[in-house]
């Protein structure tokens, strides 16, 4: 459980208005990457207001499916499972042709999937290297690209990219893959923030420092360990992903309707120190 998350557990009573907007979705979401960690956090975020949502996964259906039924029971009138490769584009065109069949538009696009990566620059193979990038950069690209027109037929609409604190500075535990990756990430949704403003489309970034979920789990097995990731950050604590979904949810949102080309840290700190 989320020590520091502003809603544990996302509680949500269906009653009166509540139960209403369980009829009509308060918007539609699309969450890469969400079977766990930050992606599903994302997805209870929104199911907990009445959105819509999509669960996508790589390979672990058995945790998508998971994350779709914790997220009807929070509150989203759907729930929609999806296998989905951002490095693929006829994965990509496969699922978009599975939510436009369902779907009148596409309010949220979270591109949330990516690797993580650690190693030196002598230790990282080409192979590394072009998977890194692939997946956490051209596949927001990709997604970004196939969900455009959905996005463009919804009243409202924005994009939020998952960044890193490894992608705004090079003091960090991260391969030079992963930093690039992320790097690239920021550039690219400042670009986009002015591309698609013509459209009513907001992009918006959130760069979080460490990130307590099952990709890094062998850096917090002791308490040890987790002292001295602690202690990276002023504030003394290991981000959770609920954190992160609270920053996603309001830039996504219109709640923040005047923000975009934005890059939020949710780094407890650690540029500070």
């Amino acid at each position: 459980m989320a020590v520091h998350a502003p809603v544990i557990g996302y509680t949500r009573l269906a009653t009166g208005v509540e139960a209403e907007r369980e009829e009509k979705p308060a918007g539609y979401v699309l969450v890469t990457g969400s079977s766990r960690g930050i992606g599903r956090a994302v997805v209870l975020r929104f199911a907990s207001e009445g959105y819509a949502v999509a669960v996508t996964y790589h390979s672990r259906r058995d945790q998508a499916l998971e994350v779709a039924e914790r997220a009807r029971r929070l509150g989203a009138p759907e729930a929609i499972v999806l296998q989905l490769d951002v490095s693929d584009p006829r994965s990509l065109e496969e699922a978009y042709r599975e939510l436009e069949s369902r779907w009148p538009h596409l309010n949220v696009l979270v591109n949330n999937a990516g690797v993580f990566h650690v190693g030196s620059i002598e230790e990282t193979r080409l192979e590394d290297w072009e998977k890194v990038i692939r997946v956490n950069l051209t596949g927001v690209f990709l997604a970004t690209k196939t969900f455009l027109p959905m996005l463009k037929k919804a009243p409202w609409a924005s994009i939020v990219n998952i960044a890193s604190i490894a992608g705004q500075t090079g003091n960090i535990a991260a391969s030079a893959a992963y930093a690039a990756s992320k790097a690239g990430v920021i550039g690219l949704t400042r670009r986009l923030a002015v591309e698609l403003a013509s459209y009513g489309i907001r992009v918006n970034a959130v760069a979080p420092s460490f990130v307590e979920t099952d990709m890094v789990r062998s850096f917090l097995d002791t308490p040890e360990k987790r002292k001295k990731i602690e202690e990276l950050h002023p504030l003394r604590m290991i981000i959770q992903p609920e954190d992160v979904a609270e920053a996603v949810y309001f830039l996504a949102t219109p709640a923040s309707r005047a923000i975009t080309g934005h890059v939020l840290s949710v780094n407890a700190g650690r540029f500070t120190a």
